[in-house]
């Protein structure tokens, strides 16, 4: 394997068919990222795919396969290579998740966070030193990291956080429960959010860089998830937890717009976590509808299979095309957060249809464990929920619509 350094800028798309196997058509993009594409579909197929099965079942993190990732440059793929990481741009962290995510849903969600959330908001508003001991050493798959935003009281409430931040002297105390951390287990360090001035409400959130052997951190039993399961959930529990001063991500009371900026960037990442888990879902019903006799005939030729196939086609080449425009935005620097909300927004349901329609067309094959369409059903329905809920997706749509139509 290699690590992906080759870098371009041009992300002008044109539409071409049947570049890839098992995709009607995707866009014709710039040879770097026609390159990252098959270099991750190859790992996905021979590293992921094979074990996603035994990942489920047993909640296993993937560690080799995270290295693995890290050698190939992928968790760091946006981060600027002056700072360790690959220097691609959004787009191709977007097609590369979808591709990660099509192999294993977990190995995804695991790249994602670290990425968007963690690395993310450190490139952004950390400091040369905060950047140098928390983003250099996470770009190589051996050390990733976790973002701590919701508690057990606020999930989709962000400017309410309880967990506390008071300063005494050259530290800050922390006191509070984060709850649904990915990567908490694993992490070796953490973006968290805590009320440095309640009186202020949401403008009194400053952001922080935990190390995870901090004193006063500790952590709380794993969720027996649904799906992703080899992807580690659970609360962070700060009790007295002491935190230099320096470790202060940009300045006080500028938290909730960092947490905010961050999951416009995270919306995408889970976009293309559920476009790979929507491909798979594809992938798995047009395989087996094509093998399956019923009526003297290979089921693929009934229409309303055909039905079904041209509808699990349709949302996911839109969805595809939704999330590829938000990236390209970001990229250049345009405003996104619309875009990123429309994306996450319909990627998350298509995924969820696909994954329902693979298991209709599969049958009772479609419900046991001998096939991956259940694995693909359960992995689907997270992604309408975390990083902000369809609900939450279609309030930031609507408000600002309403913005463009100087409506306020």
């Amino acid at each position: 394997m290699y690590k992906i350094r080759f870098v371009t800028r041009n992300t002008t798309i044109f539409i071409y068919n049947n570049v890839a196997r098992n995709i009607a058509s995707l866009s014709m993009l710039s040879e770097t990222h026609q390159m990252l594409h098959k270099t991750c579909r190859d790992f996905a197929e021979g590293e992921l795919k094979p074990l996603a099965a035994e990942i489920d079942k047993k909640h296993l993190y993937p560690e080799e396969q995270i290295k693995k990732m890290g050698e190939l440059g992928l968790m760091g793929i946006a981060v600027p290579e002056k700072v360790g990481g690959t220097g691609l741009d959004y787009l191709a962290y977007a097609i590369a998740m979808e591709e990660i995510s099509r192999g294993c849903a977990s190995a995804g969600v695991i790249m994602s966070a670290h990425n968007s959330l963690y690395l993310g908001p450190i490139e952004k508003y950390g400091s040369k030193d905060q950047q140098e001991k928390y983003i250099t050493p996470f770009t190589t798959g051996n050390k990733i990291g976790c973002f701590a935003l919701s508690e057990p009281g606020n999930g989709s409430d962000a400017g309410a956080a309880s967990t506390t931040a008071k300063s005494n002297g050259s530290n800050y105390i922390i006191n509070g429960t984060k709850s649904w951390i990915t990567n908490a287990y694993e992490s070796d360090a953490i973006v968290l959010f805590a009320t440095t001035d309640k009186s202020k409400k949401h403008k009194g959130i400053s952001a922080f860089i935990v190390d995870k052997a901090a004193e006063g951190l500790s952590l709380g039993k794993k969720e027996d998830k649904l799906g992703i399961r080899g992807s580690s959930t659970c609360s962070l529990i700060f009790e007295e937890c002491k935190l230099p001063k320096e470790n202060i991500l940009g300045e006080p009371g500028m938290g909730f717009k960092i947490a905010m900026t961050t999951l416009d960037g995270g919306r995408i990442g889970i976009a293309a976590q559920a476009l790979g888990i929507a491909q798979a879902s594809l992938d798995c019903a047009v395989e087996y509808a094509a093998k399956r006799q019923a009526f003297g005939n290979a089921i693929i030729k009934l229409q309303a299979i055909q039905q079904k196939i041209a509808d699990m086609a349709l949302k996911l080449e839109s969805s595809r095309l939704l999330t590829w425009r938000a990236a390209i935005l970001k990229d250049n620097n345009k405003p996104y957060t619309k875009e990123a909300a429309m994306a996450k927004l319909s990627a998350s349901e298509t995924s969820t249809f696909c994954a329902h329609q693979c298991i209709q067309i599969l049958g009772g094959m479609g419900y046991v464990t001998d096939m991956p369409a259940e694995r693909h059903y359960r992995d689907a329905r997270i992604t309408e929920i975390y990083e902000g809920t369809s609900e939450i997706q279609r309030l930031v749509i609507a408000a600002n619509i309403t913005k463009e139509y100087d409506l306020n």
